[in-house]
Formats: C-alpha cells, structure tokens, sequence
C-alpha cells in the first residue's frame, strides 16, 4: 500500500507591505446653529407684534360691533304737508307781482280756470298742480321764526290757497329759498314755517306763470274809437256895399 502523499499547505508569506503614515484623524465640522440668537430675538418680536395686531383687531371688531346698531340703517319715513288721501277741489296763486289764478273743478269734476277769467283749463297741467299738493316734503321746521323778514315772509312772493274735498283750507305764503336751495320757506295757514321742497312750490306757482289755459285765449280787441272832427269856424261874412 502506497503511502498518502502529505500535501503540504503552503502557508503564504504575507506580502512585505510599505510602511504605510498612520491616517490622521478628522476632527468632525462643527455645525453652525440653524437660527442665531439675533435671529430668534427677531423672531420673537415678530411673533409679539403679530400678537399684540391680532388682539387690537378683535378688539376694534367688538367695538364696531357694539357700535353698530339696526337703528344706523334704518331710513326716517318722509314727513308730507298733506296727507296723501286729500283731494283739492280748488288752488288759487296769488304772486306779488301779476295777477291771481285760480283752477278748480266744476260740476264734471273737469278742471277750469276761473281766475283772471273763466275759461277752460288744460286738465294735465291742473291736475299735476294738484297731485304736487300731497307730495310737499318737509324737509326742516323753522322753530323760532319770530322775525318773517329773515326767511322773506313779510312780504311773501306768492300766497297759495288750497281748498279740499272735504271744505278746509289751507294758506300757504312761500318766502325765500334757503341759502343751499334745499327748498323755500312756507308759512303754513299763518303759523306753522317749514321749508318745503323746491320742486314741490315750483309747480304750483307755475300756475300763476303759466297759466294751465286749454287753449290760449284770444285778447279782445278794444272798440274802436271815433276821431273826433274838430269844429269848423264860419267863414266871417262880408257886408254888401250899397250900390250908390
């Protein structure tokens, strides 16, 4: 029997290595700090005045709030001269300067002029004046109005007699307008002064301006006058001369 062959494992020399520097060691970079301290001094200042802004809105919103009431919003009802249920059965402009007119409904209910004279009226235009009768704004109450001079009521421009369907009456004597021409000042049946809308007097004055005729009356011509003939003198009479 063959003997066994011993194999021999080869031990390898280790390799001869270079004397190999020792690594220096890296010191680890230090990290700078994400935010600085001024950057969080900032920071919370901001914070403090985004704060201190929140807080003074909440508390102007309260404050509006409280101060806003429904009553703000609300509009005042408009006070009228008239109530709007009155029906004028005659009106009657007397100017200062001119002469009175006066309309008023006949037996028809038909509009007619009877002042200067009696002649048919234009029914829109008499109409409209009366429907402005229930549509006079008040726009202010005079309450001291003592002296009439002072709102041009010692002698007034136009003096408006109204008469209802009922039988009342009413006087309205138109002053002057207010210095802004929010309307005139209007005394009212001799006592009561308001300033009434300006608007509202135009149209019924303009009854005296422009009388509302239906057709424009024609002037009469005045009749003819005779020229007189002046007198003739008689031609002096010569006396005959006696014949010798």
């Amino acid at each position: 029997m063959a003997p066994r062959k011993t194999t021999k494992t080869a031990t390898k020399s280790p390799r001869t290595t270079r004397s190999q520097k020792p690594k220096e060691t890296v010191a680890p970079k230090q990290r700078k700090p994400m935010f600085r301290a001024g950057t969080w001094v900032t920071l919370f200042v901001l914070a403090l005045m985004i704060g201190a802004a929140y807080y003074l809105n909440q508390q102007g919103d309260e404050g509006t709030e409280e101060a806003v009431t429904p009553e703000m919003f609300t509009i005042e009802e408009s006070e009228f001269l008239f109530a709007d249920d009155r029906v004028a059965n005659s009106i009657e402009v007397q100017p200062a300067e001119g002469e009175t007119v006066r309309v008023e409904r006949d037996g028809d209910n038909a509009w007619v002029l009877t002042l200067p004279f009696e002649i048919e009226a234009d029914p829109g235009l008499a109409e409209a004046a009366a429907s402005q009768l229930t549509s006079l704004n008040i726009v202010d109450e005079i309450e001291n109005a003592s002296d009439a001079s002072v709102f041009g009521l010692d002698e007034p421009a136009y003096i408006i007699t109204v008469q209802f369907a009922d039988g009342s009456t009413s006087t309205l004597e138109v002053g002057d307008a207010t210095p802004s021409s929010s309307g005139y000042y209007v005394r009212v049946d001799g006592s009561r002064v308001v300033i009434l809308t300006l608007s509202g007097i135009d149209s019924l004055t303009n009854l005296a301006d422009f009388p509302p005729y239906l057709n424009t009356p024609t002037p009469t011509p005045p009749p003819p006058t005779e020229t007189p003939v002046p007198p003739t003198e008689a031609a002096p009479t010569l006396e005959a001369t006696p014949t010798p």
